[in-house]
């Protein structure tokens, strides 16, 4: 189930590079897209699907526009309105631009032309074309926003424990350093030898109530500083 996902995975985060990425690697994010779907059962699937009945000589006709009269170089490129059709036609589009049959170039000056620049012309066709196109076959498995939702959140939680670490060390010798009693400094010791072990397993229930514990500590102590107050705000990106 994970490797078809991260499949999927991979062929949006190559439609995001086209959308995103430069002009000048349009055609190595083109054949990363074609590369994505060949290597998934299920884009291959669905692509299949859409393409079966798929008339694209006609969609050409139909949706690149280039005057008759010849009276100028420039047309216009439309999309379909079903959402399958596109899929389809843009799947198409990025498979004759892969094998040199069509000129992207050309294409792009012909259909997309922005003020004579290839990467004003690009920016309007990755958006235009390839980002419905991204938007689409991301609305077909939400299963996937989901996947890679968690992986963020969880690369944070991974990150903001990291800085917690190394921020509770800082506080430990902070306190050690103090003017304090010798039971309050055993105290915040305590509190925060426990602190950092709870963040060391990632317990982020231990965590937040030890934290909780060390700002009363604080509090009763008058210890607060900048210090105590950047672990707050980092242990904050846990909520």
């Amino acid at each position: 189930m994970q490797d078809k996902y991260s499949k999927i995975e991979r062929f949006l985060s190559a439609c995001d590079e086209l959308v995103s990425g430069k002009y000048i690697l349009a055609d190595t994010n083109m054949g990363e897209v074609l590369r994505a779907i060949a290597a998934s059962e299920e884009l291959t699937a669905l692509f299949d699907a859409v393409t079966a009945k798929f008339d694209y000589a006609r969609s050409k006709r139909a949706y690149l526009v280039y005057p008759a009269d010849g009276a100028s170089s420039r047309g216009a490129a439309y999309l379909p309105t079903e959402r399958g059709d596109i899929l389809a036609f843009v799947f198409c589009l990025l498979v004759e631009f892969d094998s040199g049959s069509m000129r992207f170039n050309d294409f792009l000056l012909r259909y997309f032309y922005e003020d004579g620049s290839y990467t004003a012309s690009y920016a309007l066709f990755a958006d235009r074309v390839m980002r419905p196109f991204r938007d689409i076959v991301r609305s077909c498995y939400p299963e996937v926003g989901k996947s890679e939702r968690l992986r963020y959140q969880k690369k944070v939680e991974e990150s903001v424990f990291g800085g917690l670490s190394e921020r509770v060390a800082i506080e430990r010798a902070r306190i050690a350093g103090l003017d304090l009693d010798e039971r309050a400094k055993r105290a915040g010791e305590i509190l925060l030898t426990e602190l950092y072990a709870a963040v060391g397993r990632e317990d982020l229930p231990e965590v937040q109530a030890l934290l909780v514990g060390y700002s009363y500590y604080l509090n009763g102590v008058h210890a607060s500083d900048e210090s105590s107050a950047a672990l707050f705000a980092l242990a904050e990106k846990l909520n």
